[in-house]
């Protein structure tokens, strides 16, 4: 604490405050809390004895941080940015355990954001201004809006502050008994477009596994009426690889492998992506009508998932 900066107009009453943190004006933090190196906790700032903050975080003004909260490295937190921890807050009634809030390394929370107790905004992940969070936000989406709905989703990895490019393809380029495979340099991910025929009768899509397929699938499974709010996937696979098909309505798909990433619109049963083990994957943004097929390599494990974000990257790097 002797190498922090404290301002004379602030109150500290933590000798937890790393080296080089600044505490301007009218910040208070209470005995047990605990703040990183390299820290700028601005003016009118609020930290309660069961907070910990990582290094390099920047805390604007008006923020009020109350036990339970757990700021990752990396963190910004707009002005006037709101946390709770109490589901239902009454007067001189104190609950036995605060709800944990944890904002993971380099998530931003906007000005005048809420975020609502037992919540986890992920690793690179950004909650718009005015932002009312009533759900966990996953890594590297951005979200606004009360409630908080994810609009898009950043590069993972060292690209996470450049816009997420968003990968099309030309149907034209789809009519025909020979598939297209496009690489979408995210590990071997590609995007299909599959054997089409037309005539007076209707349209056919025809898929002979062994032939057309990166694999025999030994598995299927339909995934419908998911509410246009809600995300599916968030999850890596050790071994099975993946290949899916909107077979009706539309949907968004974010593949990562770690380094890079990349979203595509599947709007056509013509239209496959593969995704191979060790990629994680998301999807959202569904159609209220749309039905997605998934085909796997694999029968179902629970051991060969990895659903937690920070795992993957680790798994990744391995690889």
């Amino acid at each position: 604490m002797a190498k922090a900066f404290i301002h004379e107009k602030a109150l500290c009453e933590t000798p937890h405050i790393g080296e080089g943190t600044s505490l301007w004006p009218f910040s208070h933090v209470l005995a047990g809390a605990r703040v990183g190196r390299d820290c700028n906790v601005c003016e009118n700032v609020f930290i309660e004895a069961d907070v910990v903050v990582g290094d390099n975080v920047t805390i604007k003004n008006g923020v009020q941080l109350w036990n339970g909260v757990r700021i990752g490295d990396g963190v910004f937190i707009g002005p006037n940015a709101t946390f709770t921890n109490d589901w239902f807050p009454r007067s001189s009634r104190r609950p036995e355990k605060f709800l944990p809030t944890i904002v993971e390394q380099g998530a931003s929370v906007g000005a005048n954001a809420t975020v609502l107790p037992g919540l986890t905004i992920g690793r690179n992940a950004m909650v718009g201004a005015g932002a009312v969070v009533t759900q966990d936000v996953p890594p590297n989406a951005v979200v606004a809006g009360n409630p908080a709905r994810i609009i898009r989703y950043v590069t993972g990895g060292d690209e996470q502050d450049r816009p997420m490019e968003i990968f099309s393809v030309d149907e034209d380029t789809q009519a025909g008994s020979t598939p297209a495979r496009i690489a979408l340099g995210v590990g071997r991910c590609e995007l299909w477009t599959l054997p089409f025929f037309r005539d007076m009768r209707g349209s056919l899509v025809a898929t002979e596994f062994a032939e057309v397929l990166p694999f025999e699938p030994v598995r299927s499974f339909l995934v419908f009426d998911v509410p246009s709010d809600r995300v599916r996937g968030e999850h890596a696979h050790r071994e099975c690889d993946q290949f899916l098909v909107a077979v009706h309505g539309s949907l968004s798909i974010v593949v990562d492998d770690g380094i890079s990433s990349k979203e595509m619109r599947l709007d056509s049963p013509r239209k496959g992506v593969y995704v191979p083990s060790g990629i994680w994957g998301t999807q959202y943004k569904f159609d209220s009508d749309t039905v997605m097929c998934v085909f796997a390599s694999q029968p179902y494990r629970a051991d060969d998932y990895i659903r937690d974000y920070d795992e993957f990257l680790k798994h990744a790097k391995r690889r």
